[in-house]
């Protein structure tokens, strides 16, 4: 899809600026930002995946910007995600392998997970979040140490 209009001009979607908050998303763990200049309003908003979603500018008919009303949302691409099978953390935080220091981990390689079972731990702001297992599977592979950071979208192991 082209970024001109029919008059040969470019449209008032500023693809610099959508990937610039793109990039904060992901830098700061956020799921969405909207930003307002001059009447145009630019969303962009991160889906539980992980992917990138952008929305199309909302100006006021007639305004400098010349937005297009009917722009598509823009995807990262698909080809940076996740392993299949991937698990990845909802938040950025300290991950923990066991409930309580000392107690023996949740998951081990090999063992089989029912859809909901707590996975690990993650602390955030000082705030311990269990995080469920999103289907049933087998552990494959455990990605990440005991009381290691972790990012947004960070894969934290693999069910099979």
């Amino acid at each position: 899809m082209s970024s001109k209009d029919a008059a040969g001009k470019k449209s008032g979607i500023d693809a610099d600026a959508v990937r610039e908050l793109s990039a904060l998303l992901k830098e700061t763990g956020l799921t969405e930002i909207e930003i307002e200049n001059n009447g145009a309003r630019i969303r962009v908003s991160r889906a539980a995946t992980g992917a990138v979603m952008a929305a199309a500018p909302a100006a006021a008919p007639g305004s400098a910007s010349g937005s297009v009303p009917n722009a598509a949302p823009a995807a990262a691409p698909a080809a940076s995600g996740p392993a299949p099978g991937a698990v990845t953390s909802p938040m950025v935080g300290t991950v923990y392998h066991a409930a309580e220091p000392g107690k023996p981990p949740l998951v081990k390689v090999g063992q089989s997970v029912k859809e909901g079972d707590t996975l690990f731990i993650v602390e955030a702001m000082k705030t311990m979040n269990a995080i469920p297992s999103p289907r049933a599977g087998v552990v494959k592979e455990i990605c990440v140490e005991n009381g290691a950071p972790v990012e947004f979208g960070q894969t934290l192991l693999v069910l099979g």
